[in-house]
């Protein structure tokens, strides 16, 4: 029977009230808000020539399309019916990459390859044959590389699945977000269970080692009943891994959200409970909660690199990736080099045009300074330990504790509430206040300047 779940401190609706502003999601530091033009394919050029020819680097790429519009995405991707689109993509991602092993310092190794979107299971066989032929005559691709993919059950074949393992799929990672019928419509994503079990089950008999669920919470009529249900049923499945990922609506910036209605989306105390009751009943479960949204099973390389201090944060979110390198291709994709970061065109005609004129389609970036690696090392260990020990990080980058002084200050309130503690040298983020995380981290961003039309509310 599902309980519902009780939160366990009155004080918290005052809490959100005080803290609920807007906050970055801190998938890196500096933060996409601060890519500018000024880093350009001239740019790019250089940080690839520089790489260290021997070490690992990760592949990302991007597939932007989907045989449907979820008006919750935030996503850069577009729903098509027909397969042109997709085939020339696909002639074009294959001479971005030529391009960009013409720019490396000679044959990489890769121990990471990630296809995202969009919906990577809208490329047919022969197109994912072509992909991963054109990434191993490109990079070194390891034997044990984790290969992952982001997936739509709607649109999942057996065909599909039996060529993905072929080429190396271990990790799969299936969208879920809530089984209610009235939540599924007011998104545009109508979903039974039973499919979705069926592509576990057809994952599973194909070889691929790890699942992952996505769930969501803050759908517009979502609720903690229908929370914990959508969880009763897929935690039948066992998947070694779930996030829980809090809607981010900003349909300022993603205009197929404006058809949710905003009168049905649940308040912030209503996101909180829906998330800490969703945390509550994985962790009964025996599952290892993961920084602020992912869980998995005690034995998964995320939970034992969570356990070991080996956790890491990305644009894909929590990883155990060490790589200090990823590539990324297709319209919209970010990479990151010792240098900086870069993205490419986000506008798939842009991309488009500029690889066929044999550019690397860079649009924006940041170049990252010494001070920047130095707050983004304290930002990722908040965000992955929930602690850290500023001394040792100041330590590591040869800095000093007194450049810190003015983010130390501003920790009074959190202390005060019960939200952090400082001993003089490591702060912690309690319990209570790891659904701020991301607030806590922002004061040390030297950067944030608070935008209402840029990030997503804190909880």
């Amino acid at each position: 029977m599902t309980v519902l779940y009780n939160p366990h401190a009155p004080a918290d609706a005052h809490l959100i009230a005080k803290y609920d502003g807007r906050a970055p999601r801190y998938t890196s530091y500096p933060t996409a808000v601060q890519f500018t033009a000024d880093v350009d394919e001239a740019t790019y050029r250089g940080w690839l020539a520089a790489l260290p020819p021997g070490d690992p680097v990760s592949v990302y790429m991007h597939i932007p399309f989907c045989t449907r519009l979820c008006w919750y995405c935030g996503c850069n991707t577009r729903a098509v019916t027909r397969r042109e689109p997709i085939g020339d993509y696909v002639g074009l991602l294959m001479r971005e990459l030529s391009i960009l092993s013409q720019a490396l310092p000679g044959r990489l190794a890769v121990g990471d390859i990630h296809l995202g979107g969009g919906s990577p299971n809208m490329l047919s066989v022969d197109e994912l044959d072509i992909i991963f032929t054109g990434l191993r005559q490109t990079f070194a691709v390891a034997p044990d590389a984790e290969i992952a993919a982001e997936l739509d059950p709607a649109v999942l074949s057996g065909e599909w699945i039996a060529a993905a393992a072929r080429h190396g799929l271990s990790r799969a990672s299936l969208g879920v977000q809530n089984l209610a019928p009235e939540v599924q419509k007011a998104v545009n994503r109508q979903e039974r269970f039973e499919e979705i079990a069926d592509c576990v089950e057809a994952l599973r008999a194909a070889g691929v080692g790890s699942i992952n669920l996505d769930l969501m919470y803050g759908l517009p009529h979502q609720t903690t009943r229908n929370t914990l249900t959508t969880l009763d049923a897929v935690l039948t499945l066992r998947p070694e891994r779930l996030a829980l990922f809090g809607y981010a609506h900003v349909p300022w910036m993603k205009a197929h959200q404006q058809l949710i209605e905003e009168a049905a989306l649940p308040g912030p105390a209503e996101r909180l409970e829906q998330s800490q009751a969703a945390a509550e009943r994985l962790k009964a479960e025996g599952y290892v909660q993961i920084g602020l949204d992912h869980f998995a099973l005690p034995d998964d390389t995320l939970a034992k690199a969570a356990t070991h201090g080996g956790l890491h944060r990305n644009f894909q979110g929590y990883t155990t990736d060490l790589a200090g390198t990823l590539l990324g291709l297709g319209a919209s994709a970010i990479g990151t080099t010792p240098g900086g970061y870069v993205q490419n065109i986000t506008a798939e005609l842009g991309w488009r045009h500029a690889v066929a004129d044999g550019k690397l389609p860079i649009a924006r970036g940041v170049a990252v300074t010494e001070e920047d690696r130095f707050r983004a090392d304290i930002i990722e260990r908040l965000m992955c330990d929930f602690a850290v020990d500023l001394a040792a990080a100041c330590e590591r980058h040869g800095r000093d504790l007194a450049e810190l002084e003015d983010a130390i200050d501003r920790l009074h309130d959190f202390r005060q509430d019960g939200l952090a503690a400082w001993d003089g040298q490591v702060l912690t983020v309690t319990p209570r206040g790891r659904m701020l995380v991301r607030s806590i981290c922002a004061l040390f961003d030297a950067y944030l300047a608070p935008d209402a039309q840029r990030h997503a509310k804190a909880i």
